[in-house]
């Protein structure tokens, strides 16, 4: 199958059933640290820009929760500078394919089996992006 770059939040629930379906899926993974892999504008733009620019934030991160971040309400530019200063608002997982270079922001089933490949059948959950229970909460890992 294919080798994907998949940037996570270490210990994050989410992105462990994420990880688990591709794996399933024959997929193999280089794991790497989305809130402390050094971004530029340049590098996270390469996963972010084709989406709207709200869609680029995680919302279950608890500024975007309680509404101190509005990601609706921005603009490109002051959106990537937030998230550069900020990634636990970046959507997560990121993903990259070192086959061919291609990129994937988040997790909703039927996208990532198209772009990849993941054998999904229609009893799979239609995404398996977000928290993996409504108690986990989305703060930086101490």
């Amino acid at each position: 199958m294919t080798h994907i770059i998949f940037y996570e939040k270490p210990g994050c629930g989410g992105n462990a059933r994420q990880r688990a379906a591709l794996t399933a899926a024959g997929h193999t993974l280089e794991q790497r640290n989305l809130l402390t892999a050094h971004w530029t504008e340049d590098s996270l733009l390469s996963f972010l820009k084709p989406l709207p620019v709200a869609d680029w934030f995680n919302r279950a991160a608890p500024r975007v929760k309680s509404g101190e971040v509005q990601p609706d309400a921005l603009d490109a530019a002051a959106a990537i500078t937030l998230l550069l200063q900020e990634p636990l608002l970046i959507r997560r997982p990121l993903m990259q394919r070192s086959d061919n270079g291609t990129r994937h922001v988040g997790f909703e089933t039927a996208a990532v089996d198209a772009w990849i490949g993941l054998g999904t059948n229609p009893a799979s959950p239609r995404t398996l992006e977000g928290c993996a229970s409504p108690t986990e909460h989305c703060a930086a890992p101490t």
